[in-house]
């Protein structure tokens, strides 16, 4: 017996479809998924062979896997019952608010976005920006770390630059997580930053259960020696010189450290300075107490007008990209040497005396951070200018007064980098930059800041301020 089925067409284009889907589902994306594993592994194997710290199993886990793990933590499972009880919520709306708070978290590092395509766009984008150089590196201290080592880079945050610049310098060695602020929580770009091992964060959340699971995730990751990379000040400087550190972060790694355990904590200060950041104006103007209102409009006229007036400098041949960016890396710090010499065991501790403690530790870091932060030209020139006292100087007494700050930080032991190791040649570069910028007015062969800029002079004078011997402070 046969017969005809007659089938609508709108029908047959979703049974296509379902075929058509069913297909890729079984025969495509199977192999699509084992040519990116492929892919992923033989990366992985070619830069394993030149890091000296490798990337852990806790950073190839299953993103999934990872958020799974930080749901059902004990102390997390136990918070969210207490919870429950309290504000009398149900225990799977919690548990759901849980999972919510670990997808936002929890990154999904691809190791091959991070070498072969962030690796890339972070080494083009530094140096089409700036002239890039590693001043001072403690290569027999770093090389003296112990693999198995949780590493953590500290760092000074002067530029949302420095996410691309430090992360671009340490490729060699590492892969870096960072911890970044929510401002990166925009499509497609929080694909890109989870795919490079980054994790986000909340700055300021006041929820206890959101802190817990992002105190367990920190821990969790320190525990699984992830190489981490953290800006204890927070946020970026606002007029140029160091924040307080804050304690959060620090103080979820340290929380549940065992001193004697087989696992050492290594922090590793690294210092970051720029001729030029493109937040500076900005950041002055969030320090006054009424800032003035601008409108979108106006931001975006400022940004074009910024990008057509390097066009046109571009075209003149008087671009010179945004002069030096500099990064040290300092001697690392032994969490296991730290609890020795200071006697502490942060286990077994209350919460206002630990707190005291991650205090200490902190001020201990971020002056190892300060020590590092490189000497650059601008900063140099800013100095000297504001030391000028409102007079006019010729270029023969600009030079003069930079070589006598040159041996006041020599001094005091800064690292001071000296392009084409030409100390003329530096006060050129940094006087340039400022003239351009307007920053320092000429006339007649006499050069003096620009009375309007001073605040913009003293923010790069700021940056290495800290840096001039006790009881000499240029820029006070």
């Amino acid at each position: 017996m046969s017969g005809t089925v007659t089938l609508p067409i709108w029908a047959a284009a979703i049974l296509f479809l379902l075929a058509a889907w069913a297909a890729v589902d079984r025969l495509l994306l199977p192999g699509v998924r084992w040519f990116i594993r492929r892919r992923v592994n033989l990366v992985l194997e070619e830069i394993g062979k030149r890091l000296h710290l490798e990337v852990r199993p806790f950073s190839l886990t299953r993103r999934q896997v990872l958020i799974d793990r930080l749901m059902y933590d004990p102390k997390i499972l136990e918070a969210a019952g207490a919870h429950s009880t309290e504000q009398n919520i149900p225990r799977n709306v919690v548990m759901a608010e849980v999972e919510r708070y670990a997808k936002e978290i929890v990154p999904s590092f691809n190791a091959y976005a991070y070498f072969r395509v962030g690796y890339w766009v972070a080494k083009k984008t530094a140096r089409m920006l700036y002239r890039v150089r590693v001043g001072f590196t403690d290569e027999a201290g770093l090389a003296a770390v112990d693999p198995k080592s949780s590493v953590v880079f500290v760092m000074n945050h002067r530029s949302n630059m420095d996410y691309i610049l430090v992360a671009y310098l340490a490729a060699t060695r590492t892969a870096l997580s960072y911890a970044v602020g929510e401002w990166a929580r925009i499509w497609p770009l929080q694909t890109l930053i989870r795919s490079l091992g980054a994790y986000f964060i909340r700055r300021n959340s006041g929820n206890p259960l959101y802190r817990l699971v992002l105190e367990r995730y920190v821990a969790m990751a320190t525990e699984g020696g992830v190489v981490q990379a953290i800006f204890p000040e927070g946020g970026l400087t606002r007029d140029g010189s160091l924040r307080p550190p804050k304690l959060g972060l620090l103080d979820y790694m340290t929380r549940s450290f065992d001193p004697g355990g087989e696992r050492d904590i290594v922090f590793i200060p690294v210092g970051i300075n720029y001729d030029r950041t493109f937040e500076d104006r900005s950041q002055l103007l969030s320090l006054e107490k009424e800032p003035p209102g601008k409108s979108r409009l106006f931001v975006v006229g400022t940004s074009l007008r910024f990008l057509l007036r390097n066009v046109v400098l571009m075209i003149r041949g008087r671009w010179y990209r945004f002069g030096y960016a500099c990064v040290n890396f300092g001697s690392p710090v032994s969490l296991k040497g730290y609890c020795r010499r200071r006697g502490v065991d942060f286990r077994a501790i209350g919460r206002e005396e630990r707190f005291g403690k991650v205090e200490e530790l902190a001020g201990e870091l971020m002056a190892a951070v300060g020590t590092m932060i490189p000497v650059l030209p601008v900063s140099l020139v800013a100095t000297a200018f504001l030391n000028q006292g409102g007079n006019r100087w010729s270029e023969l007494d600009l030079k003069a007064e930079v070589h006598r700050l040159l041996a006041s930080l020599a001094a005091g032991g800064a690292h001071i980098y000296i392009p084409r190791t030409d100390h003329d040649y530096a006060v050129n570069v940094g006087l340039r930059m400022l003239t351009l910028r307007r920053l320092v007015e000429e006339k007649d062969g006499l050069y003096a800041a620009a009375p309007h800029h001073i605040p913009l002079l003293r923010y790069y004078a700021n940056a290495i301020r800290h840096l001039f011997p006790a009881g000499e402070s240029p820029t006070a």
